[in-house]
């Protein structure tokens, strides 16, 4: 986690941190502040408010410096384009001071009332609790969309969760900061967690109607999510090493291509003649691949020992 900023300075860590990335959400800011405000001022704990300007066109962030007039827990980083959601999580991850952490959207489809009820069920001893939007309210495409992502996701992983993807959870701080988050992978985190051992389990909570304008996500996130899921079982299975997984391939195509080139060579010593043949031409060919397989494992080897993927981003902080 990034150093505090000394605007901090000696001043005590809350009890919770809320971050909520926001893209051209003017319109939603104001009572999503308030409802936040409400619903945590009854719990008795401190808080503080990231809201993350992921390159909002928008007045996004003249609505947010005027809020802050009113709400001196709301703090924001303001990114100079658009870096989507997983950077965004990211900064506020980096930013969070507390050992219990939200995340939650700002397009008021998201309760906040709900965060007493999450903050209730980690402290039954859960590591990370996600939400699962059990009446959803949004089209017919996306949520028969959703449960198809869901069940792959749940198949992949080994941990059965109705909403993977849903944006209002609770985390504990060392989940903040085990997880990988960068390009797409926000809609793994639960997985990511259960795969390092974290304990996760997930809660119904509301959710509403989208109030004020449109959906971030086009159709090219179902593509993102596939090869994300992808990375995420890939990177996340401990009980092998890349060279494992590409090894293994390769020695399966190097015994098919092998027995065949191994059958062409008695033919040969038999005394009967070689001609170039279909049969021969794939031997060669599966050699040739289980080469490229085995070496191609051994550079993932070297990549994954000596690099750890991070979101690059340049922000404005202000706080």
């Amino acid at each position: 986690m990034a150093d505090q900023p000394d605007l901090f300075d000696g001043a005590p860590a809350p009890d919770l941190s809320i971050i909520v990335p926001a893209l051209d959400e003017a319109e939603s800011l104001p009572e999503l502040v308030e409802r936040i405000a409400t619903a945590v001022g009854g719990m008795g704990r401190t808080h503080e408010v990231w809201i993350i300007d992921d390159g909002s066109t928008d007045d996004t962030q003249a609505v947010i410096d005027r809020l802050r007039g009113d709400h001196p827990e709301l703090h924001t980083i303001q990114f100079t384009r658009n870096y989507g959601k997983a950077a965004a999580l990211s900064a506020g991850f980096s930013a969070a001071r507390a050992p219990l952490i939200v995340t939650m959207d700002a397009d008021l489809q998201d309760d906040p009332a709900e965060i007493p009820h999450l903050v209730a069920k980690l402290d039954e001893g859960w590591d990370l609790v996600s939400g699962w939007k059990q009446k959803r309210k949004d089209s017919f495409i996306k949520n028969t969309t959703s449960k198809l992502y869901n069940g792959a996701t749940s198949l992949a992983t080994g941990i059965k969760l109705h909403d993977h993807n849903c944006g209002l959870k609770i985390y504990r701080r060392e989940v903040c900061e085990a997880v990988r988050l960068y390009g797409e992978m926000h809609r793994y985190v639960p997985a990511q967690a259960h795969l390092q051992g974290f304990r996760v389990t997930e809660l119904p909570v509301r959710h509403e109607k989208r109030k004020h304008g449109v959906t971030k996500y086009g159709a090219s996130r179902f593509l993102n999510g596939f090869l994300d899921l992808m990375t995420v079982v890939f990177l996340a299975n401990r009980s092998s090493s890349p060279l494992h997984l590409f090894g293994r391939v390769g020695l399966a195509l190097f015994a098919v291509g092998g027995g065949i080139l191994a059958w062409f060579l008695g033919v040969w010593l038999t005394g009967h003649g070689l001609r170039i043949r279909p049969l021969l031409l794939l031997g060669v060919t599966l050699v040739i691949l289980a080469v490229q397989f085995v070496s191609l494992g051994l550079v993932a080897e070297l990549v994954v020992a000596g690099h750890k993927p991070e979101a690059e981003y340049r922000v404005r902080r202000r706080l």
